[in-house]
């Protein structure tokens, strides 16, 4: 069973992420801000983050640099999953290490889609 860590300050994202990600056979860990995030990819070790970019103390784009940046979660990919829906906040998620992108509201389709192709590449 693959693990999904997902890094949200919001219960209702969280709540529905998770329950679309468990129904389709996922395992999720969840964290509630950038640090707590970065922590617990180090001890789980998951199989993908679904990362939410603006969160109280470390933000996103903060976490997946540092994600990326150590050794132990770099081969870890990274969905970043926001309402900032800027083409520069894009390119500068991507730049951070993130795998792909994805605008909130989330559709259960698109999510499942885009993390299956982010496990398999």
């Amino acid at each position: 069973m693959l693990n999904v860590l997902i890094v949200d300050d919001s219960p209702t994202e969280v709540h529905f992420v998770q329950s679309i990600l468990e129904k389709n056979g996922f395992k999720v860990s969840v964290a509630t801000n950038g640090e707590d995030g970065v922590q617990q990819a180090g001890c789980l070790q998951p199989d993908l983050i679904l990362m939410d970019v603006v969160m109280p103390g470390m933000n996103g784009f903060q976490a997946t640099r540092q994600l990326h940046s150590n050794g132990d979660t770099s081969a870890i990919p990274v969905i970043m999953i926001t309402t900032k829906d800027q083409h520069t906040d894009k390119v500068w998620g991507l730049r951070q290490g993130a795998v792909d992108y994805i605008v909130k509201p989330i559709k259960e389709e698109d999510l499942l889609r885009r993390v299956k192709a982010s496990l398999n590449n």
